[in-house]
């Protein structure tokens, strides 16, 4: 019908056939942001939030759900992760979170790292919203990817 890879010939949503294609080595980064007020990065950044630790619990809420995006995005195949990692930075009124997703499998793992900090980030909202209701998440991205039919690819810089 149109080539679009999650629809079939009459246009129903479908998930892709992923059994003739060769497993490589599939590794993606994803990166996102929240703003905060300065009591509220200040606090975090001293581990007194009023939940406790926001990084270390934001951490492990990213890592658990890049295995769980299977369930959470509509076609997505489950995969079996072989690494997850979620880092975090300060910046200016803010904290990056990224997050790295690799396997070696038959499809890449770009949504597991962008579910991963997406979760990440919203996990420092609830563990911070106490001192500050205003943060904003933003700037979720696919900074690279490597592996796969299509290869290598790169953000370009912002």
């Amino acid at each position: 019908m149109n080539g679009l890879t999650h629809l079939d010939s009459q246009g129903s949503a479908r998930m892709v056939d992923v059994g003739g294609k060769a497993e490589t080595q599939r590794i993606a980064i994803a990166s996102g942001r929240i703003g905060m007020s300065p009591e509220a990065l200040e606090a975090i950044r001293q581990g007194d939030a009023p939940k406790g630790d926001v990084l270390g619990t934001a951490r492990i809420a990213g890592i658990m759900a890049a295995k769980r995006t299977g369930e959470l995005i509509p076609l997505c195949h489950p995969l079996g992760l072989e690494a997850v990692s979620v880092e975090f930075a300060f910046e200016d009124r803010s904290i990056r979170a990224t997050a790295t997703a690799s396997l070696t499998g038959k499809t890449g793992v770009e949504m597991e790292a962008m579910v991963a900090v997406s979760t990440a980030l919203l996990t420092i909202y609830d563990m911070a919203k106490a001192i500050d209701k205003g943060m904003v998440i933003g700037e979720v991205r696919l900074i690279e990817k490597r592996g796969g039919k299509s290869g290598d690819w790169k953000a370009p810089a912002a």
